[in-house]
């Protein structure tokens, strides 16, 4: 079993339909949030409701290499 992943990262308003193209390739629940504001990493619109001027957090429990890839693209120093 996976421990639980956290990765902060910024996000675009031209970068979430890939971010959530490769959240969907996953086969595991992916959140991504704000504060308290929680939402599905596979809903394009949750996705968009985030205020994308902040820095979000993404969790995850499980790995898969192509979203790892994907996330460093978009991680900040945490």
């Amino acid at each position: 079993m996976f421990g639980c992943n956290k990765k902060n990262i910024m996000l675009r308003p031209n970068q979430v339909q890939d971010f959530v193209n490769a959240a969907t390739k996953c086969d595991f629940d992916v959140d991504i949030y704000y504060n308290r504001y929680v939402v599905d990493a596979k809903s394009i619109l949750g996705v968009f409701g985030l205020d994308l001027t902040k820095t979000l957090t993404v969790e995850y429990r499980g790995y898969n290499s192509e979203f790892e890839n994907f996330l460093q693209t978009l991680a900040i120093a945490s």
